[in-house]
């Protein structure tokens, strides 16, 4: 069995009431997590491998800044054309007894991405791409199924379009803290941006979304840089731990090491289960979790 090691990552700022809450009134049983996903979507520049990140309105469980994503919702069980590995094949890269379930989690996937992104990995066959999402009718799309005013299936079977589940790869299980109010069971997966295709914000909810070298981010976790760049109330004057959750910093490490995108999608990682767990260190909050020793190195000392 390899060895582990205690990470230690400082609470959001919007979590502290919980996290008091929660000590102050003992142990009680936490709140049912609902299933979501999300997606990093890659792709190979200058400054090294990018990543698209985005600002969340609210008191996400997927942090203030993260990775395109959400929970999973009952439309993505409607019948939807399928391509890549079937549900079963899928249940077992992810380490899910449920094909099924595991269907949902890619489904949402897709949908998300697309939602928040505009990056739709759909074709009408296995060879081919959508190669445009940008325009008027893409945007009305994209509201309407975030609104949920149409189903994304029903928006993928009138374009003529499949999901593209092998474009996608799973890359880790995290669960929300038991004390959080909110909480998410994710899976996160990674995919490279098709060619010809662009992000953008939502019209009617986006406020910042950009590519940033995973490189850079990280470099400058303990800095302001990248909340004063968002320039929200909410993000000015905060560091990356504190704007991001555990699981969307140990991605970005992993990013930052990456040569490359090929280099980062084909190296293999067992999916296994993370769950932070609150504890007080040197009379602060903090977010505990234990990790391979490997996944480690690099982390600042204030962490370890």
């Amino acid at each position: 069995m390899p060895s582990t090691t205690k990470r230690y990552f400082p609470l959001a700022p919007e979590q502290y009431g919980a996290a008091q809450s929660w000590t102050e009134q003992g142990e009680r049983t936490p709140r049912k997590p609902r299933l979501a996903s999300s997606v990093a979507l890659l792709r190979d520049s200058a400054q090294g491998l990018e990543t698209y990140l985005s600002y969340r309105s609210g008191s996400s469980p997927l942090g203030t800044i993260g990775f395109p994503g959400g929970s999973v919702e009952p439309g993505d069980d409607d019948a939807v054309g399928w391509l890549g590995p079937a549900p079963a094949k899928w249940a077992q890269m992810m380490g899910l007894d449920d094909p099924q379930l595991d269907r949902r989690y890619v489904v949402a996937a897709i949908r998300e991405t697309f939602e928040e992104s505009g990056v739709l990995l759909a074709g009408p066959d296995a060879g081919t791409l959508v190669e445009e999402t940008r325009g008027d009718d893409w945007m009305r799309d994209r509201e309407a199924v975030a609104n949920q005013e149409q189903s994304f299936a029903g928006i993928m079977r009138r374009r003529g379009l499949s999901l593209r589940t092998d474009l996608i790869k799973p890359v880790a299980h995290w669960l929300t803290p038991p004390f959080a109010h909110r909480r998410f069971d994710t899976h996160y997966f990674t995919a490279v941006v098709p060619v010809n295709q662009t992000t953008s914000v939502l019209s009617s909810k986006g406020v910042w979304g950009q590519w940033m070298p995973a490189s850079q981010v990280i470099a400058e976790r303990l800095e302001t840089t990248l909340g004063d760049a968002v320039d929200v109330e909410n993000t000015r004057g905060l560091t990356l731990a504190e704007l991001t959750v555990p699981a969307t910093e140990v991605i970005l490490e992993k990013m930052a090491k990456a040569r490359g995108c090929i280099a980062y999608l084909s190296h293999k990682r067992p999916i296994r289960l993370y769950q932070p767990e609150l504890v007080v260190r040197d009379g602060a909050f903090m977010l505990e979790v234990d990790m391979p020793s490997a996944m480690a190195e690099g982390a600042p000392a204030r962490e370890r």
